[in-house]
């Protein structure tokens, strides 16, 4: 990589970050590039909706390939009054905090700051705080017309704006689950095309796949290579052997595969089962519940919707996998079961392919219309 000649030792960048975008980027990234060192100070009020340690992780991720930018952070509930002194001087004493912490975690000598970036009027009086050079970018918003303010009142005009690991954060995940053979992968499919028909920033809606029946092909194949090497009968599905660990492993796997892909995509985000629909299915092939399991669901990032498959009036297709036609009913009403017990909206899903496909965008598109909520900042 080209690097420019230092114009400045140590550039300076606070702010709320709430949540990160590509205005906050260009700001840190054009400090970076004319800076010896940059420090990064994030100071979110206590009351905000996005958690510090979410909004550092981010930023050190999109950050990695800058060394040396250190990113820190802690609350500050001082309320912002650009003409108060004493408020100034609140402020300033978590600003001054910021680099000295960022200092301590650096391995180069120590620099002082000697130039403040921001694209608010206030960088003028916060440098002279510092006896630093004011670099003011992009005043009026013309090269990143962006703000967090903006992020929050329509995350879905300003998706284009934001970086991967705020969109898996922000992305509304919707779970279509359902027992065997009832149609929830069609579902899935169908919604993701639907939605990417929409064009814009629904063109790169994505869907997770169900990572559980990859693991069964897989196991299945495994299993027929052994036998053949061991000149053993040929086994079929009925005749592997499950293990608790293995629904650990494909609930934590689901949930990984939906990060990523939740980084790629929409403002929506279709999810062909998930790791609490994984606690059920341990139920069905082991007996029991398992506390392993349970973990891992109850770590999952916020779900928006669920939209449960019924098995009524769907014919059972033998595919090579499936072998629990006679437990479809026992499945749905053990889904009905868990979905009432949680928090998250759902919705029985009946009738034609076509039918249901309508039922779940016209729930999708009320998910959309009540919006994201986000605490208002100090100011």
């Amino acid at each position: 990589m080209v690097k420019l000649e230092p114009t400045f030792r140590h550039g300076l960048v606070i702010g709320k970050f709430y949540p990160p975008h590509a205005g906050h980027y260009y700001l840190i990234r054009t400090a970076a590039s004319y800076c010896q060192q940059v420090t990064v100070g994030v100071l979110p009020g206590s009351g905000e909706s996005i958690a510090l340690a979410d909004r550092l992780a981010w930023m050190r991720e999109d950050l990695a390939d800058c060394p040396h930018v250190i990113v820190v952070g802690r609350h500050d509930d001082t309320p912002v009054d650009y003409h108060d002194p004493a408020i100034w001087d609140a402020h300033e004493a978590h600003f001054r905090w910021v680099v000295a912490e960022a200092n301590r975690q650096r391995l180069a000598p120590l620099q002082p700051v000697d130039a403040v970036f921001a694209s608010e009027p206030y960088v003028v009086e916060l440098a002279r705080r510092f006896q630093a050079v004011p670099v003011c970018l992009d005043l009026p918003r013309v090269s990143y017309p962006v703000s967090g303010t903006a992020v929050r009142a329509s995350p879905i005009s300003t998706w284009s704006r934001l970086t991967a690991p705020v969109k898996a954060a922000l992305c509304k995940r919707i779970v279509v689950l359902g027992a065997e053979s009832t149609g929830t992968t069609t579902l899935a499919c169908d919604l993701t095309q639907a939605l990417q028909a929409r064009g814009g920033v629904w063109a790169a809606t994505q869907w997770v796949p169900e990572f559980g029946r990859e693991h069964t092909w897989n196991k299945l194949a495994m299993a027929q290579g052994l036998a053949l090497f061991n000149h053993r009968p040929r086994p079929g599905v009925a005749d592997l052997d499950w293990h608790s660990d293995e629904f650990t492993f494909i609930a934590a796997t689901q949930t990984q595969r939906e990060d990523w892909a939740g980084r790629q995509g929409s403002p929506v985000l279709i999810c062909d089962t998930d790791a609490l629909a994984t606690t059920i299915w341990h139920e069905r092939y082991m007996g029991s519940a398992s506390a392993a399991c349970c973990d891992v669901a109850a770590r999952m990032p916020p779900r928006a919707l669920y939209l449960l498959t019924d098995h009524e009036h769907v014919p059972f297709e033998d595919d090579g996998l499936r072998d629990g036609e006679e437990i479809r009913a026992w499945m749905t009403e053990r889904f009905c079961e868990v979905l009432q017990a949680q928090s998250v909206p759902w919705l029985k899903i009946t009738g034609s392919r076509e039918w249901r496909l309508q039922q779940a965008l016209q729930a999708i598109d009320q998910v959309l219309a009540a919006g994201w909520e986000f605490a208002q900042p100090l100011g």
